[in-house]
């Protein structure tokens, strides 16, 4: 059984907490074993948490959760290029899978609820998929 870990954003904890019930379930369907789950306050904070859990020889791969909605300004777009770029760049820095379960950038209220469990379990599985 491979370790892996869990990123999740805090700012819609509710909805994020469903979607690790999911990563859950889909770990143990798959043979994964969550061994650590880190909340951040925010999408700026997911790179330097997959860092550090990359960097640990026990974690195999990492998959992040969160929602990046679309405001009022191009700040949300901005940050998810920024950090989608720099979860990228940790992948390949550690070679170690990172599964994306980002719903976003720009999602709309409408865009959430439909997109919970299908990204939840879409992270954990390219995580799988890359370990094979």
């Amino acid at each position: 059984m491979s370790n892996i870990a869990v990123v999740c954003g805090s700012f819609h904890k509710s909805e994020i907490e469903r979607m690790l019930e999911w990563a859950r379930d889909e770990s143990t369907a798959l043979g994964l074993d969550i061994v650590d789950v880190v909340w951040v306050p925010g999408a700026m904070e997911v790179p330097l948490a997959i860092d550090r859990l990359l960097a640990d020889d026990d974690i195999e791969g990492v998959a992040c959760l969160g929602i990046i909605e679309r405001g009022q300004t191009q700040h949300g777009l901005a940050m998810g290029q920024a950090v989608i770029k720099t979860i990228i760049e940790l992948q390949l820095v550690h070679e170690k899978p990172v599964g994306l379960g980002i719903i976003g950038p720009g999602a709309e209220p409408e865009h959430i609820e439909p997109r919970l469990e299908p990204h939840a379990r879409a992270a954990v599985a390219a995580i799988s998929s890359m370990l094979e």
